[in-house]
């Protein structure tokens, strides 16, 4: 068995002028700018789900405690004879 590294380059080569460098060339420079970077579908504001989140969000700013999952079961002390 061999372990000597190769360091030859990998992968596609890259197209300088393409399109998808185009692309992505103007994405890098928007982040650099502070600007956001849209990914994925975006969120519709007067959804069901949006509405939820909001109000949630309210409670958790109002200081209300948000319960989140299966609650615990309480163990009665024993004592042992």
């Amino acid at each position: 068995m061999s372990t000597e590294n190769k360091t030859g380059k990998r992968g596609r080569p890259v197209i300088e002028n393409s399109a998808r460098q185009a692309k992505l060339a103007a994405r890098a420079e928007r982040v650099a700018n502070g600007g956001s970077v849209e990914r994925g579908r975006p969120a519709n504001p007067n959804s069901k789900r949006q509405a939820r989140l909001a109000a949630q969000e309210a409670r958790k700013a109002a200081g209300v405690e948000i319960k989140v999952g299966r609650p615990k079961t309480v163990k009665a002390d024993t004592v042992s004879a």
